[in-house]
């Protein structure tokens, strides 16, 4: 099959999984000279930026690579559950009453 001969709504149901989802961020080294891989300039500032559905928009400045990526991947807090305390059994060291 010819790609300019596939149905429009194939296409787009095809190419949904790939697009990027509003909301999305990302960081950006804002180091000396070209961009490079973020371990090259761990405490160089970098720019987060987020996808709006059209383009790329700054959203913030953080101060190094840690700030970023605390940002960029936040930990869930674990919730607090409340356990009701265990019944005293009797034991073998326990003397019967």
């Amino acid at each position: 099959m010819n790609p300019e001969d596939e149905p429009l709504d194939q296409w787009a149901a095809r190419r949904q999984g790939r697009l990027r989802k509003p909301g999305e961020l990302k960081a950006v080294t804002l180091g000396p000279g070209p961009r490079r891989a973020a371990h090259l300039h761990p405490d160089a500032p970098r720019l987060i930026l987020e996808w709006d559905g059209f383009q790329w928009v700054a959203v913030s400045v953080v101060d190094d690579y840690a700030a970023a990526a605390r940002l960029l991947n936040p930990v869930p807090q674990p919730q607090a559950q409340e356990q009701p305390a265990p019944e005293k059994q009797p034991g073998r060291h326990r003397k019967p009453r």
